[in-house]
């Protein structure tokens, strides 16, 4: 699907104006006029999917410590083989 078929014909898209010829307050209004472009295409999710990336988070970030967690103690029971008590 091509990136034109998402913008309106009749309203100009400052994704696609160039910054030449602009002078030192021109450049930061392109650009804040492309932020807000933007913008209006952000999709919100839904609660559904809130609620589902958030379980996805929860148990990587659980998976990640449980991994971080077994080779702390790996670890730590090598050093103390290794080094004596």
């Amino acid at each position: 699907m091509s990136e034109s078929s998402f913008t309106d014909a009749e309203e100009k898209d400052p994704r696609h104006e160039s910054h030449e010829g602009r002078g030192f307050f021109g450049r930061p209004a392109l650009f804040l006029r492309q932020v807000l472009s933007e913008l209006k295409r952000v999709v919100t999710p839904s609660v559904e999917d809130w609620r589902r990336y958030t379980i996805v988070v929860a148990v990587f970030v659980l998976i990640i410590v449980a991994i971080v967690m077994a080779l702390d103690l790996a670890f730590g029971q090598l050093a103390e083989r290794a080094l004596g008590d």
